[in-house]
């Protein structure tokens, strides 16, 4: 049996865009999802989905920068709330590598958030050493309908927490890594309506890739760690995972 699997969250625009694409075909990936991390990357983003009938575009302003907020705002805005985008991020904090000072990534998540709610699309979250202040933040704001943590790094206290508020949780090519019993214990709890997967590309590559670049075309890889974790079947984590990002994105297929 053919297994076809939706790739929740990838950058396509960052290395390879359209060769990647052709890939992700002929690996049995349906769709995929191009998010945006500034104001040029979300228009190439929206650019590919123009392009391509299996991909959808994203906008919005990445943690790391944050610190363009006042420059890009009104234009990414705009392409937000365009028809042509089924998301806004991706947003939130990262206080790992802090290259925009967390008041800066406080005030474009918080912007971005209110813009979710606005327009009625899903909030792509980035949350990397930083729980706390992300659950503060959105508790604040009202955690909008239809929120994501794209490639979610926590353990399942912090899974909880994010399910507790209504959130999807994405899993990434993490979720294959030797080392990382705590996310894959995340995974074991996510209730069957909630769950993601993607391969944040060109990015955190699976194994046996990983330290490779990344693409689409590796979301199965991902998906069976997933499913393994899960201690479920890889086609049935892909018919849940396709129908949750169809969903949550507003995809028709």
């Amino acid at each position: 049996m053919t297994v076809s699997w939706v790739d929740s969250h990838c950058h396509l625009q960052l290395a390879g865009g359209d060769e990647l694409v052709d890939r992700a075909r002929d690996a049995g990936v349906a769709w995929m999802v191009c998010v945006g991390t500034d104001l040029a990357t979300s228009r190439e983003a929206l650019a590919l989905a123009v392009r391509h009938d299996d991909v959808f575009g994203v906008a919005g302003l990445h943690p790391h920068e944050a610190s363009n907020l006042a420059d890009e705002w009104q234009m990414l805005e705009a392409l937000a709330a365009g028809d042509g985008c089924v998301g806004v991020g991706e947003a939130g904090f990262d206080f790992y590598y802090e290259h925009s000072p967390r008041a800066d990534q406080e005030a474009a998540f918080r912007r971005q958030i209110r813009l979710a709610s606005a327009v009625d699309k899903p909030l792509v979250i980035h949350s990397r050493d930083a729980w706390n202040d992300t659950f503060r933040v959105l508790d604040d704001e009202g955690t909008p309908a239809r929120t994501i943590f794209h490639c979610f790094t926590g353990g399942p206290a912090e899974a909880r927490a994010a399910i507790a508020r209504g959130c999807y949780l994405s899993f990434s090519g993490i979720v294959s890594f030797k080392n990382a019993d705590d996310v894959r214990a995340a995974a074991a709890i996510v209730p069957a309506d909630r769950l993601l997967v993607e391969t944040d590309s060109p990015f955190l590559a699976p194994e046996p890739y990983r330290g490779k670049p990344n693409e689409p075309a590796y979301v199965g890889l991902v998906g069976e760690a997933l499913a393994r974790a899960r201690r479920a079947t890889a086609a049935d984590v892909a018919e849940l995972t396709r129908s949750n990002a169809a969903q949550v994105f507003g995809v028709e297929t």
